[in-house]
């Protein structure tokens, strides 16, 4: 495992552990991730990130050379770092599975821990799961327009880094994607890869009928040819004029790839000149700025498109690309706590969020309320570490896909819309309301 610096954090996460060590503050804090509101336009999120979370807290702790650079920071005491020397995590992590549905307020991780131990890993916990999240959340609106179709992450090389590429290819796979272009994704998360050709690769030949050969006998089981160069409809025709040769040396061409102009109307006529030519099973494939809005225009044009090649508008979640998201201190030695600043106010205390269905076991309504509350409804906050060691082996990849899309499926009607619907119901519970005044009185009178 890659080490990861602990030192991946803001400046602020230090300074107050600093404060910590001077003051003896270690007893247990207890902290939770939530987000506050939906981007505009979504209707739900997709819980996701969880494992990255735990590979984080198995690992961090301090190496010589971090603590050799903030001692020579100069704004910390010797003390305080000799016990960096020793920090780890040893405390407790609750959270939905990955794949979950969830919505505003409601905490999809909890961490308890020492005070210095759940405060310093604040910054790189957002920082997992709110990028993973986010692509998730848009892969999500992407796979149920696209139904049954083809859908291919084409992000790495407009992602903001390496971890982002990566990330995003997992993340959209997690929500249904069938598989990613970055090669690396495919090694590390065993995610399907695909690709094709780029247009250099024709510009490269002096003749585009020789281009789409040479690449067909190179890749005789994954013959896809990008044939919208120079004219698109004459790139189909010159597929059609090869196609028998191609068979003649066992080559069946699987599809064409089209990345400009109009889709729709190029899309029709490609088909048609396929099916005329005797290439009926020769599926069209399409990249080049799209996202769900695109797709759903495909599809009410009825545009036969087999697949699509999503890229910038994914990776980078074009239209909402960050969450109003939070890590919040929820209690400490025992004690609820809350945040009450005007806009920003919190819900105290360790929480679970209960999630009741209909008679069709489509989502229904979610109540948020304390720990100990006990419902007749699914609990989704779920053990997860205890005393830093894990309680169960995570769900592979491909466990935690399955997941997502049966939570996809269990969506209401009015929630799969990819335009702003009306507010899924989360309830908060009287006893979280009750728990939130006595928090307020007891602050009110020590202040």
């Amino acid at each position: 495992m890659t080490r990861e610096s602990p030192l991946l954090t803001d400046l602020y996460q230090l300074t107050m552990l600093q404060g910590y060590y001077n003051y003896n503050m270690d007893e247990i804090a207890v902290f939770e991730f939530f987000v506050r509101k939906l981007p505009k336009g979504r209707n739900f999120l997709v819980a996701a990130g969880l494992e990255q979370v735990v590979a984080f807290l198995k690992q961090v702790a301090f190496q010589d050379e971090d603590i050799d650079f903030l001692k020579k920071d100069g704004r910390f005491q010797p003390g305080f770092l000799d016990s960096l020397k020793n920090f780890h995590f040893s405390g407790d992590v609750d959270g939905v599975r990955e794949g979950t549905i969830f919505f505003p307020n409601e905490p999809i991780l909890r961490i308890s821990a020492p005070i210095a131990q759940a405060q310093l890993i604040e910054t790189r916990i957002i920082n997992i799961l709110q990028f993973q999240t986010i692509i998730a959340s848009k892969a999500a609106r992407l796979t149920q327009v696209a139904s049954q179709k083809i859908l291919v992450d084409f992000g790495l090389r407009r992602a903001h880094g390496k971890e982002a590429g990566l990330l995003a290819a997992r993340a959209s796979y997690l929500a249904g994607f069938s598989g990613t272009s970055t090669v690396l994704a495919g090694k590390m998360f065993n995610i399907p890869i695909f690709g094709t050709m780029a247009h250099s690769f024709i510009q490269a030949h002096d003749s585009e009928t020789a281009a789409f050969a040479h690449f067909a006998e190179t890749q005789p089981d994954n013959a896809v040819l990008l044939i919208d160069t120079y004219d698109t409809e004459r790139g189909a025709q010159k597929v059609v004029q090869l196609a028998p040769k191609l068979l003649q040396k066992g080559i069946r061409i699987k599809g064409v790839r089209l990345d400009s102009g109009d889709m729709i109307v190029h899309s029709k006529n490609v088909r048609q000149i396929l099916d005329r030519g005797g290439l009926q099973d020769v599926q069209i494939f399409t990249s080049g700025n799209l996202d769900e809005y695109k797709l759903a225009e495909f599809a009410a044009a009825k545009a036969p498109i087999d697949g699509f090649g999503v890229g910038t508008r994914l990776i980078t979640s074009a239209d909402a690309p960050y969450l109003d998201c939070a890590y919040k201190l929820v209690e400490y030695a025992g004690l609820p706590r809350r945040k009450r600043s005007e806009g920003k106010a919190t819900w105290p205390g360790r929480k679970q969020v209960f999630r009741s269905y209909d008679e069709n076991e489509n989502m229904k309504d979610d109540i948020l309320t304390i720990k100990r509350d006990s419902l007749s409804a699914k609990p989704l906050i779920q053990p997860v570490i205890r005393h830093g060691e894990l309680v169960a082996s995570l769900p592979s990849l491909e466990d935690v896909r399955r997941y997502a899309l049966s939570e996809l499926a269990s969506l209401p009607s009015y929630l799969k819309t990819n335009e702003e619907s009306k507010a899924y119901p989360v309830h908060v519970s009287g006893p979280l309301k009750v728990l939130a005044d006595e928090v307020d009185r007891r602050m009110d009178a020590s202040n």
